[in-house]
């Protein structure tokens, strides 16, 4: 008898003002919500066979507890849009680096073409890679870079 695979588990952790996006400077960051954003993620899981958990918040204690808690949960991999926190959260960067899990920071911006002080990641050492600049589709391609390495297919 075969065993059914079991779907690996990715969490998605989106840090400060990312519940605005569609209406927060749509030229930087696009029109889409961060609700589509989601549900498009959720398409892509679906079809790649990854359980997906999403979750938003501005405090930055959440993002570190979310982080802390991801290994005890069983994740795999998290994809991590980190937001403001990105440049200054040594608490958040260090909850990444104390963990297994590999992480994969996205930026729906290009980080590297705006205001100088937005170029410097402190996350950025501690993930594995890095996705900038392609709004919305950055989070499918982090998912889909995220199925590849679970999967050997780098």
């Amino acid at each position: 008898m075969l065993e059914k695979q079991m779907k690996s588990k990715i969490l998605v952790i989106n840090g400060p003002n990312l519940n605005l996006l569609g209406r927060r400077e749509p030229e930087i960051y696009g029109a889409a919500t961060l609700e589509t954003i989601i549900k498009n993620m959720q398409d892509k899981a679906a079809e790649l066979n990854l359980e997906l958990d999403t979750f938003q918040s501005n405090h930055e204690g959440v993002i570190v507890d979310a982080i802390q808690e991801a290994t005890k949960n069983n994740y795999a991999f998290i994809i991590i849009n980190p937001g403001a926190f990105s440049h200054y959260s040594i608490a958040i960067r260090d909850a990444i680096a104390a963990i297994p899990i590999p992480v994969i920071e996205v930026h729906l911006s290009n980080i590297f073409r705006r205001e100088h002080f937005r170029s410097n990641s402190v996350i950025a050492p501690v993930s594995i890679g890095q996705i900038v600049g392609f709004k919305a589709e950055g989070y499918i391609l982090a998912l889909e870079a995220a199925y590849r390495i679970l999967n050997n297919k780098e």
